[in-house]
């Protein structure tokens, strides 16, 4: 099946044969869908802690980080911000001259709201030699889009969401990595250091340590604290091949195997690579201005917090049974700390012999250990929380897409439709074992939670293999807690015009 060529390709790629032939096995017999339990909920799975509660971890994690352990927070980066401005290219590309639906009137008419305006001023009148006002009274709006979009202006249309201005102060606009810095001082710092660590595409890395670079020196001093700030790619070896109609190899025009990324899930690599005790994990476009930062900060302390409490209990567990002679009420004990505080049941755990309990809890209990934010549903699209069947047949906390539910079960659409709540992508992680050992990440996904998808290479139709996500199937096999977090913790950017939304504006 394989030529020469072939073999070249894949060994550049760092990708084995036997990972071709188990990726086409799996375009041929797809992925099954998720047993579910039920969907999560406030006292089914979401933990909804008190204010005195709340406080108590805030506390806890304090005193965590007064420790001196490694505190890292995670950004996946590379994204470009393509989607983010796709209605203006539809304008841009369009047969109309003047704005005419909803959203381009709302652009055009609060375009001094944008932060980025003065620079894209100057790329107006640089480009075109007059600047914005001038040239929308005088109708030339694609002028406008051209000059914000195109890589002769400011190139945001082809750009990573990242290194976009996205909030005005009185002094700067600053981008979402420089919020994502700021946040690091806030809740992330330890021995006066603060750790993040950025996801990137190789196109734009330059740019991305060049802005580091100009920026460091003035969070530094602002905040009193030294950064460390990396960067990774998405590794090659996480690319997936590209499959026909008929699910063989899709070649190109020139006889070459298609590869594709592998989608977020391919970072459970970038993410294992980190030598941290504690990592969070937060999207890039999910950033406030300094003045809503409190709420943010408070609850990024309390996940925190209910992370190194739970996790001190299980270390705590697994150094008990390492020591042996244990009677039957701590056995009990463990058990009840699995499926209270974790969540997690096993079928008929009271029915098994001594050995095969202490086994089940060593495994259940060793193992990565993540606390997610969950907010309130307000019909954003995307994956919620559930209770769902593991291949071993226990249940626990999972994550889950839509892709990964099957639509023609009604029990389970019902399930999906009435969720209370919604993943807003907000983890604190522990990457840990309770001997001080780094955890395999890898060696924890559920292969079976991948995708298809169906795309096209100039026009011909192809599959695309994602592989399981980052939150979803690649951190299946964790230990995972969902407590609640106020909605206004969650202030995504899809669409340009979401920057005019008040959380965006002002400070």
């Amino acid at each position: 099946m394989f030529t020469a060529e072939d073999r070249n390709q894949l060994s550049q790629k760092g990708i084995s044969e036997q990972q071709i032939e188990y990726q086409l096995r799996q375009f041929r017999e797809g992925f099954p869908y998720l047993r579910l339990r039920s969907a999560a909920a406030v006292g089914n799975g979401i933990l909804s802690p008190s204010t005195a509660e709340s406080q108590a971890f805030v506390e806890a994690w304090e005193t965590y980080k007064g420790e001196g352990h490694h505190i890292t927070k995670f950004v996946p980066a590379s994204g470009a911000a393509s989607r983010m401005f796709k209605n203006l290219f539809e304008f841009m590309d369009g047969d109309h001259d003047l704005p005419q639906s909803d959203f381009e009137r709302l652009f055009f008419d609060r375009l001094h709201d944008f932060a980025f305006f003065p620079a894209l001023d100057d790329a107006c009148v640089v480009l075109y030699g007059a600047p914005a006002d001038e040239l929308i009274a005088a109708n030339r709006f694609r002028e406008v889009v051209h000059a914000l979009l195109d890589e002769d202006g400011l190139g945001y249309g082809q750009l990573p969401k990242g290194l976009l201005q996205f909030h005005t102060y009185s002094d700067c606009a600053r981008t979402p990595l420089e919020e994502h810095l700021v946040e690091a001082a806030l809740y992330a710092t330890s021995d006066g250091k603060a750790d993040v660590h950025f996801t990137v595409s190789t196109e734009h890395r330059e740019l991305f340590e060049e802005l580091v670079q100009r920026v460091l020196p003035e969070y530094e001093k602002k905040y009193g604290i030294k950064y460390h700030v990396s960067f990774s790619e998405q590794k090659p070896s996480t690319d997936t091949l590209a499959a026909t109609l008929d699910n063989e190899p899709f070649r190109t025009d020139d006889g070459r195997l298609l590869f594709r990324p592998g989608g977020h899930g391919a970072l459970i690599q970038n993410l294992s690579d980190l030598e941290s005790d504690i990592i969070f994990i937060k999207n890039i476009d999910n950033v406030v201005p300094d003045r809503l930062k409190p709420a943010t900060t408070l609850w990024k302390q309390v996940i925190a917090g209910v992370l190194v409490t739970l996790q001190r209990q299980a270390f705590a567990y697994l150094r008990r049974l390492d020591e042996g002679n244990l009677g039957h009420s701590e056995l009990d004990e463990m058990c009840q700390f699995l499926r209270r505080e974790l969540s997690t049941e096993v079928p008929g755990i009271s029915e098994l012999s001594e050995q095969e309990l202490i086994a089940t809890l060593r495994k259940k209990l060793n193992r990565p250990m993540r606390v997610c934010g969950m907010v309130r549903n307000v019909g954003e699209p995307g994956g919620g929380p559930f209770l769902a069947f593991n291949p071993d047949g226990s249940v626990s906390p999972q994550i889950l897409e839509s892709s990964q539910i099957d639509t023609h079960n009604p029990a389970y659409m019902a399930m999906f439709q009435g969720g209370t709540h919604f993943n807003p992508v907000d983890l604190v992680c522990a990457t840990r074992d309770y001997q001080g050992n780094h955890f395999d990440l890898p060696n924890f996904v559920d292969p079976a939670t991948g995708f298809i998808s169906f795309k096209s290479k100039n026009g011909r139709e192809l599959k695309a293999l994602e592989l399981p996500g980052l939150w979803n199937g690649a951190m299946s096999d964790w230990s995972t807690i969902f407590v609640e977090v106020p909605l206004e913790t969650f202030n995504p950017v899809k669409t340009v015009n979401d920057l005019l939304r008040d959380q965006h504006q002002g400070n």
